[in-house]
This record gives C-alpha cells, sequence and structure tokens, in this order.
C-alpha cells in the first residue's frame, strides 16, 4: 500500500510538473524553467525573449552547468565556500520566527534602559575647536583663547547657528547648526557628557576641553526613554538591516552542532532541502545561484579570460580580420604633455623614441616624475578627433578657433607620436579584438557543447508554460 501511495505520488507531480526538457539525461521541469523564463522576463527587463528562443538558451545554460560538473568544479574551495554564504543567507532567516526577533528587541531595550537610567537622553548641539592632545601648551592656548572668545560672543547675544556655521570645525554638525544626535550616558567622551547633562534646556556650557579638543555645548532638548511599544518597530527595523533573523538562526545551528546530533553541513542541507519542498522559489534561487556560480567560472576559463590574457592568440586573430578593424577617421598614437622647462620639450621625445609604445608610460614617470618633483604632465593614447583640444590643434589642424587651455605650472605644451590611417596592431583596438574573439570562443564552444550534451526539448510541454 505504501509504495502504490508513492507511485500515485509521483505520477501526480509529474502531471502537475511536466518535464519540458532533458539535458544530458538531466531532466528541467516546467516549474524550474517558468521561474527562470519570468525572472529574465519581468517588467523592466529589455531584452525580452520569447519561449521558444529562451528555451534554447537556457539548454545552453544547462549544457554549460553540466560541463562545469564534469570538470568537477563544483568540488572547487573557492565555489563551495562561497555558496555556502549565499545558501545560508537564505536558510538561515527561515529559522527565525518575528516572535524571536521582537524578544530580541526588547532584550535590548531593556538593555538601553538600565544603561540610561535617571539621567535619562539629551540633545546637544556644540560648536567644536579641534586641538590635538600633541599639541604644544602655546597653540593649546591659542585655542582656548579663541573658545573663550566665541563663547562671550554668545553670552552677548550672538545667534548660536549661524557662528557654528562660521566657525565649528565640526562641518558635518555646524550644517545644521551644531546639532547632533540624541546621547545616553556612556557615548562620548566623560568631560563632554558631564557638562552635557549637568544643562537645562535652552543653557550654554563654557567651553569645554575633551581629548579631541573644545566644545562650547547648547542643550537642546532632555527626554526620558520612551516605552518600548512606541520604539519597538524602529527597533526592528535596525535589526533586520543587521541580519539579526542570520545571527538567530546561527545560533540555533551551532545549539544542534553542539549537541552532537549532526554536523552544522549536514543540518543546513537537510534545512535547505527542507525549505524547498515547501517552498519551490526558494528552492530555484539557491539552485541559480550554485548554477550561475559554476558558469560564472567555467565560462571563464574556456572564454572571457582565456580571451583577454591569450596575447598570441589575439593577434593571430586580428591579422585574420584586420579589415573588421578599420579606423573610420585618423587616430594619432602617441602622447600630449605639458612641461615648466623647454628643453624638457626634445627630452621628453629622446627619452620614448625606439620604445614599444607600451613602455612610454613607465618609462617616462621613471625618468620625469621619479618622486614628488613632477617635470611633466603626460596624456597617453590612441586619439580620435575631439579627444584632446592639444592634438586636435598640432596633429589635426582643427578647432584652431578654440584655444588649448594653459596650465600655469606647465605653461609649454607638446605631442609626441605618429598619425595612423588604420590600426598598427591588435593593441590599438585591443577591446574590439578581444570582445570579438571572446564571441568566436563562445560559438566554438556551444558548438562543442551541443555535440557533448543531447538536449530533448518538448514543445507540447514548452507550450504550455504559464498557461496552465
Amino acid at each position: 500500500m505504501i509504495l502504490a501511495a508513492c507511485l500515485m505520488s509521483t505520477a501526480a507531480m509529474a502531471q502537475t510538473d511536466p518535464v519540458v526538457m532533458t539535458v544530458n539525461g538531466v531532466n528541467v521541469t516546467r516549474s524550474e524553467f517558468e521561474y527562470s523564463f519570468n525572472k529574465n522576463n519581468s517588467d523592466g527587463v529589455i531584452d525580452k525573449k520569447g519561449i521558444e528562443e529562451y528555451a534554447d538558451l537556457y539548454a545552453i545554460y544547462k549544457m554549460k552547468v553540466a560541463a562545469a560538473l564534469d570538470a568537477k568544479l563544483d568540488t572547487l574551495k573557492s565555489f563551495k565556500n562561497e555558496f555556502v554564504v549565499y545558501r545560508d543567507m537564505q536558510v538561515l532567516p527561515s529559522m527565525t520566527t518575528d516572535a524571536e526577533v521582537e524578544a530580541e528587541a526588547r532584550k535590548a531595550y531593556d538593555r538601553a534602559k538600565e544603561r540610561i537610567g535617571e539621567k535619562g537622553l539629551v540633545l546637544p548641539a556644540h560648536i567644536f575647536l579641534r586641538v590635538s592632545t600633541k599639541a604644544k601648551s602655546e597653540e593649546q592656548a591659542k585655542v582656548a583663547q579663541r573658545a573663550d572668545s566665541i563663547w562671550q560672543a554668545l553670552k552677548q547675544g550672538a545667534d548660536f547657528a549661524e557662528l557654528c556655521k562660521k566657525v565649528s570645525q565640526d562641518r558635518r554638525s555646524a550644517a545644521n547648526g551644531g546639532e547632533l544626535a540624541w546621547i545616553g550616558p556612556g557615548q562620548v567622551y566623560p568631560e563632554f557628557e558631564e557638562a552635557a547633562f549637568a544643562l537645562q534646556t535652552g543653557e550654554l556650557s563654557r567651553p569645554v576641553l575633551a581629548p579631541d579638543g573644545y566644545h562650547i555645548i547648547l542643550m537642546k532638548g532632555r527626554k526620558q526613554l520612551e516605552p518600548f511599544e512606541e520604539l519597538k518597530d524602529q527597533i526592528m527595523r535596525s535589526f533586520e538591516q543587521q541580519g539579526i533573523r542570520e545571527a538567530i538562526g546561527r545560533h540555533k545551528v551551532q545549539s544542534v552542532v553542539n549537541s552532537g546530533q549532526m554536523t552544522e553541513e549536514e543540518y543546513i542541507t537537510r534545512r535547505t532541502d527542507s525549505l524547498g519542498a515547501v517552498d519551490s522559489d526558494m528552492k530555484y534561487l539557491i539552485q541559480e545561484y550554485h548554477d550561475g556560480l559554476l558558469v560564472y567560472e567555467i565560462s571563464n576559463r574556456q572564454v572571457w579570460e582565456k580571451a583577454s590574457k591569450d596575447e598570441a592568440a589575439l593577434d593571430s586573430w586580428f591579422r585574420a580580420h584586420k579589415k573588421d578593424y578599420a579606423f573610420t577617421e585618423p587616430r594619432f598614437k602617441g602622447i600630449a604633455y605639458h612641461v615648466k622647462d623647454q628643453a624638457d620639450v626634445k627630452a621628453v621625445k629622446r627619452c620614448v623614441k625606439g620604445l614599444p609604445f607600451g613602455q612610454w608610460a613607465d618609462v617616462l614617470r621613471q625618468t620625469f616624475n621619479p618622486d614628488s618633483i613632477i617635470r611633466i604632465r603626460v596624456e597617453q593614447g590612441l586619439f580620435k578627433p575631439g579627444d584632446s583640444r592639444l592634438v586636435d590643434h598640432k596633429i589635426f589642424r582643427t578647432a584652431l578657433d578654440q584655444p588649448v587651455e594653459v596650465n600655469k605650472d606647465y605653461p609649454i605644451d607638446a605631442v609626441y607620436g605618429k598619425k595612423l590611417k588604420k590600426p598598427e596592431d591588435y593593441t590599438d583596438v585591443r577591446s574590439q579584438v578581444v570582445e570579438d574573439y571572446q564571441q568566436a570562443l563562445e560559438q566554438q564552444w556551444v558548438a562543442d557543447l551541443r555535440q557533448r550534451y543531447p538536449v530533448k526539448i518538448y514543445d507540447d510541454v514548452l507550450k504550455t508554460v504559464n498557461k496552465h
């Protein structure tokens, strides 16, 4: 009877969630496909795909997952560590109830209330003059005298907020008239706290010397801590932002581990499986991250990093496709530079003449700017008309009615390099060559994957996507 019930349950599930495709013998259910399709074709997605087109893309994605698993990339320590971090961020909070979060909020409130005690909270504003603890007595006396003169001006009726904006060295609070946040006992320097809590609302302190400098304090308000119910929502929002649910979940896991029932990984894996059984979106979200990490790693190895680092292959690709990289307008390959001394104009040219273009920047820096003394300012690159006013003037002979801005510290301008009608080598158009070569590698890789991993798409099921 039990076996029959299980078979009936399996059959019912197959009917409600049929297989939309198989990739290398692995089933992809309609619910999994719908999760991915709907997520990647939601409102706001620019490049939306039709179901048939997306099915082919998803099959390619799954082939890459299969290739990554065959390459055992899921056994890499780096993969395991990153996946576990993400998985735990999703699973651990599910172990925590709202009541448990509220209980932690209550504990935090009770601790704060005990710390604050009868002294309550104060809302100070201050005018701050910085003085270092290492300052000599003459310097400290000078700041003290200035603080006293400000205090005297306030006593004679000067507006605190306006004066604060002009003289306070705490610029953040000065913009708000010197006002700070509500503070309780133990949150600021003892010297500041003692002076602040001695003031009544509206009272002004004499200059107070604390470890960071002088403070003239104006008391803006005093109050006792509000009841918990008034602050509960604020505390709980703050706790949520700090990851309290994950922390509580982690504590529960540790309790299980300490009891010796199972390891942390065993417990969280079991919890993940149970969560996925009742929440398909969570199941597919975790699977998406797992598979996405694998696809990223194998794509990097097969295409992205392979193309960007294989200089010989890039050069070969460029030579075979030169016509695809012709310039639509001339370029200037060289430097636009600014010097203080006329003799350095020729010195710069002599310095880089005959060297590979890629070495110019380092050689110029080592020769002319080896330390804090900067002899030249240099901009190096492949310039097209409009990129540099100086290059436009001296090389392209355009925008002659628009003068080059003169740097008074480096008043002598010069250029050095060559004007190109077409790229000399792949480095002149490297980003384009890398992109094209990556695309070619991707196409070849996908063709290979199609040969290695058979795909079967069930069109009758595909037609029912989002229509059942």
